[in-house]
């Protein structure tokens, strides 16, 4: 027997989107799309799974240099098993794929997952489909942070360690702001959430680009505006361990509380109803967001309409149930920014397009179409 969120999570789902602002949700008949019939969740996975390791051996095959897709996946299996295979490529091809191109296909990889994963979480705490960390301007405030300590030369965690915690500090504070002003009575409008997060964002972007401005080291200037547009170039190895942990960490307290994410669908007093402590869940779950979104704007910039983008399509896929969606979004996400990041690299060159220019060309139209949608579904409610 389907479980009460599978029956009904197509209508929640609409609700949601057609009237954010509601506190509670009827429940409605039943109804599964063709697509959900035609599809089942493990072969869903199964091809996205499939899919990001395409993606990855793809990622680390094309470059300046092409490197065979065999001779990829024999390097990698010696690193695996050591002496199983007989290495016949030349030696600068282990230097290219396990020096250069690995460690930044890895954080590409988990950057995207990242991304995904706390855009569907914040479309369900705010119950709002056009939530996203760059939209409601978590990653500006993170990256605010970051550029300040950079700018002032503070390094008293260490040159890593120092940008990540300022970038945690300033995307809570700014989602908290946007949450402030966004609510008006206990109730949340898709305009006055929109409204919030894209004014904030501009003022926190006046803030960086004013600092950046009074930068006296003209390097620390170039490097600075090139992270802030988004990239995964020049990844080392040691950048990877924090991120890492950190995605895995708050993909597994995201699966762990996706129960309470599906009773924030039918609206608040519903979810209070069933014993959800609906504003000391969603505190909790703003930190989480916010602790992962600045870590990964401190490694990888401000790259947008990733957690966008991603839900949407997983959610036409595997309904709205986010036992089902955040592992889905997570292996979509990662996918899409690894091949986003091979096409950043490979399009143009040998001169680079920033990652997060690329993710917003497809990220704008997505946006300006949700929008379209969200606003005739708006009308036809009232």
């Amino acid at each position: 027997m389907r479980s009460s969120v599978d029956a009904l999570s197509e209508d929640t789902n609409q609700a949601v989107e057609s009237n954010p602002a509601a506190d509670s949700a009827r429940p409605a008949p039943e109804r599964v799309s063709p697509r959900e019939r035609r599809v089942s969740y493990p072969v869903v996975l199964v091809l996205l799974g499939a899919a990001l390791m395409v993606a990855v051996v793809v990622g680390l095959a094309v470059g300046s240099v092409s490197l065979p897709p065999t001779d990829v996946v024999a390097i990698l299996g010696q690193q695996v098993f050591p002496g199983w295979i007989d290495p016949g490529w030349p030696a600068t091809y282990d230097t290219i794929l396990l020096d250069v191109r690995l460690p930044r296909v890895l954080l590409a990889g988990i950057v995207g997952a990242g991304l995904s994963a706390v855009g569907t979480a914040l479309q369900a705490l705010v119950r709002n489909p056009l939530a996203d960390p760059f939209l409601l301007g978590i990653s500006s405030g993170a990256s605010l942070g970051a550029v300040t300590l950079l700018v002032t030369g503070a390094t008293v965690l260490g040159t890593l360690a120092t940008p990540m915690v300022a970038a945690f500090a300033g995307s809570m504070v700014t989602l908290a702001a946007v949450y402030a002003l966004a609510s008006s009575g206990g109730r949340m409008t898709t305009t006055r959430l929109v409204l919030a997060g894209v004014a904030l964002s501009y003022v926190l972007s006046a803030l960086t680009d004013l600092l950046l401005s009074t930068a006296s080291d003209p390097h620390l200037m170039a490097s600075i505006r090139f992270w802030r547009l988004g990239s995964v170039a020049g990844t080392e190895w040691q950048t990877l361990p924090i991120p890492a942990i950190v995605v895995l960490v708050g993909l597994a307290v995201l699966l762990w509380q996706s129960g309470s994410l599906n009773l924030l669908l039918a609206g608040e007093e519903s979810a209070g109803t069933l014993g959800l402590d609906v504003h000391r869940f969603r505190t909790g779950m703003f930190v989480l967001v916010s602790l992962m979104t600045g870590v990964m704007v401190a490694v990888s910039g401000a790259i947008g309409f990733v957690g966008l983008m991603v839900p949407h399509a997983v959610r036409m896929l595997v309904g709205a149930d986010h036992r089902r969606v955040l592992p889905t979004a997570t292996l979509l996400g990662a996918t899409f920014l690894i091949l986003a990041d091979l096409a950043a690299r490979t399009v143009a060159a040998p001169q680079e397009i920033q990652l997060g220019v690329l993710t917003a060309l497809c990220g704008g139209p997505f946006f300006v179409w949700l929008l379209r949608r969200q606003t005739r579904r708006e009308k036809a409610d009232r």
